[in-house]
């Protein structure tokens, strides 16, 4: 099979993923290129994927194509903003935040200006455990666009202005959150199941008027070190075109990183009833958690298969059927399965009216212990495969969708095949399977049950060690504007995919 025009449409996607089961990857080969680096190539049935080494020691996934003048590139460090030190909780942030806020001899304005006009796009973001920088471009100006990146990463400005303007936002943003059901529940379940983790810990106005630009600076050549870089790259560039660009780039980050990794996270026992945190609103938000399976584990692909059905499939779920549909008790309810390297959960929430909450929890534990009991159907099983296979092409329809698609892959350490394996996994997944997996996660005793707001007829309640946020001034926290949304550029972890 060809390999994938990328960017070309879903369409084209959808009909090189509709043959079933994908067919495992060719075989490799190792070619050097007329600059002496040395390109491992992999044809599979997903793309050309095209593996290297740069001259200056950068590790690339590249997908040539030659028909999309477009360049998307994507860059990591496995780093991300659970490191930061005690007391400076919004360090990372600040650090990304300000990566195209001006560079060299160009300020803020004049770098938006001058990436306007290349028509290019360069944007930096973290999460708890990653440090990422994308940068979308045409080729025809890639060198002139690889010149801007290597400014930002090489020489940037960390100016007060932004600066300060980061800092203002944040303020508002930690008044706004005080009054933010997901983020109350969030840091309940944080408290309950690990509170003495880094994945705990939240910025506070401390912490963000403790930071000054030399840390951010300091911070920045901490975390974004050579050692920890990962780069995937989709467009119409050769790794020969590629790789000198790159290491000019880069050619200015520390090679290596002294920053100490965070330790797996060892959940608490399950809370035995629910926590109650008093938030004055007209609904409640229920949300519960379970651990679950790593993502390299054998019954990952069962557990995926098996949410679909329970929460995951929309309209097309139990929970939903039954929570919004037959009995109206929501407009939505959700469950996912969340990976990483130091954490997997099995969570899921909604929302429904403070006197229909207690209803609401005994229909989700009642739906777990259907499943439990009873397992799934053969048809759904078959409606699920379907709905996953098929419309896995959906996340790969452009080239920036592509590169983070490589990039989640390198970083879950999937291997290069993963793509050319997965909807084939999915297909193999057995309702033994299905069902072994739903008996042993899905007992509601393994869960751990959060609901913000007034909840109405939960006889039985668990205590926090202490408040979530102290006590929530209501009306001054609504006053403030809210702001500063955490967004990333694009997913650089999906285990999904």
């Amino acid at each position: 099979m060809n390999k994938l025009k990328l960017a070309a449409g879903s369409a084209m996607a959808a009909a090189l993923f509709a043959a079933a089961p994908l067919a495992l990857a060719q075989e490799q080969a190792t070619t050097e290129g007329s600059t002496g680096i040395d390109v491992t190539v992999h044809e599979g049935d997903f793309a050309t994927i095209q593996q290297f080494t740069t001259p200056g020691g950068i590790s690339v996934w590249l997908v040539e194509e030659q028909s999309i003048p477009i360049m998307a590139l994507r860059m990591a460090w496995e780093t991300g903003s659970a490191t930061d030190p005690e007391g400076m909780e919004g360090l990372t942030d600040a650090v990304t935040y300000l990566m195209n806020e001006g560079a060299g001899d160009m300020d803020s304005l004049a770098f938006a200006t001058r990436m306007e006009e290349l028509n290019m796009g360069f944007s930096c973001g973290a999460d708890s455990e990653t440090t990422y920088c994308s940068a979308n471009m045409l080729t025809d100006n890639a060198n002139e666009a690889m010149e801007m990146i290597a400014l930002a990463l090489n020489e940037p400005r960390f100016d007060q202005e932004p600066f300060a303007r980061f800092q203002r936002e944040e303020l508002i943003g930690i008044r706004t959150r005080e009054t933010n059901a997901g983020f109350l529940a969030g840091q309940a379940r944080a408290q309950a199941l690990m509170p003495d983790h880094p994945f705990s810990r939240i910025k506070t106005a401390d912490s963000i008027n403790a930071l000054t630009t030399e840390m951010v600076a300091q911070r920045k050549d901490a975390i974004m070190a050579g050692d920890r870089l990962y780069v995937t790259a989709v467009g119409a560039m050769t790794p020969e075109e590629l790789a000198p660009l790159l290491d000019e780039a880069l050619a200015g980050l520390p090679a290596t990183s002294n920053v100490e990794g965070i330790e797996d996270v060892a959940l608490n026992d399950p809370l035995t009833a629910p926590v109650v945190v008093d938030l004055p609103q007209p609904q409640s938000l229920v949300t519960f958690t379970a651990p679950t399976m790593a993502r390299d584990d054998d019954d990952f692909f069962p557990a995926y298969v098996l949410n679909y059905t329970f929460g995951g499939g929309g309209f097309e779920s139990r929970l939903m059927k039954d929570l919004r549909v037959e009995k109206g008790l929501t407009y939505g309810i959700y469950t996912g399965i969340s990976t990483s390297d130091h954490l997997n959960l099995w969570t899921g929430g909604g929302q429904t009216k403070n006197e229909s909450a207690a209803d609401f929890i005994a229909g989700i534990t009642a739906q777990m212990e259907t499943i439990v009991a009873e397992g799934i159907t053969e048809q759904e099983l078959s409606d699920a495969k379907a709905y996953l296979t098929g419309s896995y092409p959906l996340s790969f329809d452009s080239n920036a969708k592509i590169a983070s698609g490589l990039m989640s892959a390198r970083l879950e350490d999937l291997g290069v095949d993963y793509f050319d394996r997965r909807n084939a996994m999915v297909e193999a997944v057995t309702l033994e399977d299905v069902n072994r997996i739903a008996a042993e996660y899905l007992q509601p005793s393994n869960f751990t049950f959060i609901v913000v707001g007034e909840p109405e007829g939960i006889e039985v309640t668990a205590d926090l060690p202490m408040p979530v946020l102290g006590q929530i001034d209501v009306d001054e926290a609504g006053d403030m504007e809210e702001s500063n949304i955490d967004e990333a550029p694009d997913a650089v972890r999906d285990p999904n995919r």
